[in-house]
């Protein structure tokens, strides 16, 4: 039972008897009434004033009058100019308790044979570095986005296209075989994904000193980032990689092999997975043919230097090159291969890419090459386009080394909520593998909800620090309320006075009166949880369901701290704030899985 859909309808009812007027969902959705006024939802009455040709004084009390006679749910009501403010009674709110109580997966759909198929692209690394603070920002919202959309009922297939092919990987390659001594992940301690970035920082090192040491000669500065020796030799090292030359193949085989059980890590520490993994060494070639294909077409047009390029500018945008003069293909290129054999591999009804803003334009470019080359879908990608993560210091640039690595952060912030959480004693009697398991769970919570909680399209500052409070809108503020909840129902089932299984094991529910204001406050706020994770579905929008999370735990605390639970005298009012507290933690665990956080059961 949802009590504002029963009173939209009864509304709808109440404009077509007294006015003969056929009132829309929009026009009757009641609205939470403002603290100031006497109520739980207002309806707004201006859209009848025309049909009812009276004023919206007269008009509410008319509608209040229908509503408090034929809606079960309204109890009483009170005019404020053109807004109606219905009080729900007692009953109605507690069956929605029950009605709550009885769903498992409250607030969330399941899934059918019909639903349709949203395929998630998201974390998208290069193989020549570790994922950073950046990938951490990306394979959140991802992963969340994922959960979100599976809630509101779709089929979702999560996949990785991983950049392991092209010169910025040539330049770790050359930079090993320069100076690598044969150093491997074993000989070295390293993960492999960490060795590989020290040879990507060490060739962007050698290579400006000699762009140095040519201007220094009298080159111009663009002339020499080009003339430079050791760039010539990573194009010719890719140039050879696409010419299937044995050597750069095997050497590229083995270097990417110790970064992917380095990535493989970090994605496990991290909690998220994919479905399927797509290499651009595999889809670049699809998507050449896919370009030689639209050449052949016209749709696009070789230069004299043998380039192909797309003319966009019929399209109020430039033109696009799509392979280079020496045939090699690029980002775009690989992009429209990948999404054939994607959509070859699915039967995907909808494409999201979740890739930061800086890449706004390549989307608008690939949904048009999409649609010219005849794809139905291609103008019906979606690109979830995030906003930067900056440090109190400043942008991240990994060719200087000056990223924050993904693994050093996580390590940070599970030391720093082990330490938090010593300091505050909420390890007192816990053995030290307890301890390092929850501080795991509050260190990653923390991280996970900092990032998540900011709009995706805003660019962000991320301070560790911040994060890991267990006070005011933070991760572990949420998770340590959910672990007060287990708490208090463990009690509760030691004493087993009180059934707190099922709200249908009290006697006579429906004549219960005496619910405090608080007391539906908080069914009300849970009650919300589906239009919640609806609405973040339609927004892709991981904040709007911590925004919640963090507003249900908040009703939480402000009625736990004005109401006794275990030592509630009145047996019967005590087994409703123990159903009301066992559904506030499964929420909690519901929304807060959603954005891919655990909950402890105890901290």
């Amino acid at each position: 039972m949802n009590i504002e859909a029963l009173i939209s309808k009864a509304a709808q009812d109440a404009v077509k008897a007294l006015y003969g007027m056929e009132a829309t969902d929009k026009m009757t959705q009641p609205q939470k009434t403002r603290s100031e006024f006497e109520g739980n939802l207002t309806l707004v009455v201006f859209p009848f004033v025309k049909a009812a040709k009276k004023s919206p004084e007269q008009t509410a009390q008319e509608i209040g009058e229908y509503l408090q006679a034929n809606c079960a749910a309204v109890e009483k009501f009170n005019v404020v100019k053109g807004f109606l403010n219905l009080s729900v009674g007692d009953g109605a709110w507690l069956q929605l308790l029950e009605a709550i109580d009885a769903d498992d997966h409250f607030g969330t759909k399941q899934a059918t044979d019909e639903s349709p198929l949203v395929m998630i692209e998201y974390s998208s690394p290069n193989t020549n570095k570790p994922l950073h603070l950046g990938h951490v920002r990306n394979n959140l919202l991802g992963w969340s986005l994922a959960q979100i959309m599976e809630a509101n009922g779709n089929k979702v297939v999560k996949t990785n296209i991983v950049n392991d092919r092209g010169i910025h990987i040539c330049k770790s390659m050359l930079a090993w075989l320069k100076w690598g001594n044969g150093e491997t992940p074993e000989s070295s301690g390293k993960k492999g994904d960490h060795l590989i970035g020290d040879y990507y920082v060490a060739f962007d090192k050698h290579y400006r000193e000699e762009i140095k040491e040519l201007v220094a000669q009298g080159m111009d500065e663009e002339k020499a980032k080009q003339e430079a020796p050791l760039i010539k030799e990573a194009h010719e090292m890719l140039v050879k990689w696409e010419q299937n030359d044995i050597e750069v193949r095997a050497l590229w085989e083995k270097m990417n092999a110790w970064v992917y059980a380095g990535f493989d890590e970090t994605y496990q520490k991290m909690g998220v997975s994919f479905d399927k993994i797509y290499y651009e060494s595999q889809t670049y070639l699809k998507g050449k043919a896919k370009v030689e294909e639209g050449l052949a077409k016209g749709l696009f047009e070789r230069h004299e230097d043998n380039s192909v390029w797309a003319d966009l500018t019929n399209e109020g945008l430039d033109q696009k090159l799509l392979l280079r003069s020496d045939g090699t293909s690029v980002y775009m290129t690989q992009d429209i291969g990948t999404a054939e054999m994607r959509f070859q591999d699915y039967p995907i009804d909808k494409m999201i890419y979740v890739v930061g803003n800086e890449q706004n334009y390549h989307f608008q470019v690939l949904s048009i090459l999409l649609d010219r080359l005849g794809f139905k879908w291609g103008k019906e990608l979606t690109h979830f386009s995030y906003g930067m993560v900056e440090l109190p210091n400043g942008k991240m640039k990994s060719r200087e080394g000056t990223v924050v690595d993904a693994d050093d952060l996580m390590e940070l912030m599970v030391e720093d909520a082990y330490k938090t959480s010593m300091e505050l004693g909420k390890f007192d009697d816990m053995t030290e593998e307890e301890r390092r398991e929850i501080a795991r769970i509050v260190g990653m919570g923390a991280l996970k909800y900092f990032i998540l909680k900011v709009d995706a399209r805003k660019n962000m500052l991320f301070n560790p620090e911040e994060s890991i409070d267990f006070n005011g809108n933070t991760g572990p503020f949420i998770q340590y309320t959910y672990a007060r909840i287990r708490s208090i129902l463990r009690k509760a089932d030691s004493l087993s006075s009180t059934s707190t299984t099922s709200i249908s094991s009290m006697a006579s529910l429906s004549s219960m009166t005496g619910l405090s204001e608080k007391e539906i406050e908080l069914i009300q706020k849970m009650s919300e949880f589906g239009a919640a994770v609806e609405q973040a579905g339609k927004d892709y929008s991981p904040s709007g369901i911590a925004n919640y999370c963090y507003e249900l735990t908040k009703v939480f605390n402000q009625f736990y701290h004005d109401y006794s639970i275990l030592n509630e005298p009145d047996e019967q009012k005590k087994a409703v704030r123990l159903v009301l507290a066992k559904n506030v933690a499964k929420i909690i665990k519901s929304g807060m899985s959603l954005l891919g956080i655990e909950v402890p059961e105890r901290m």
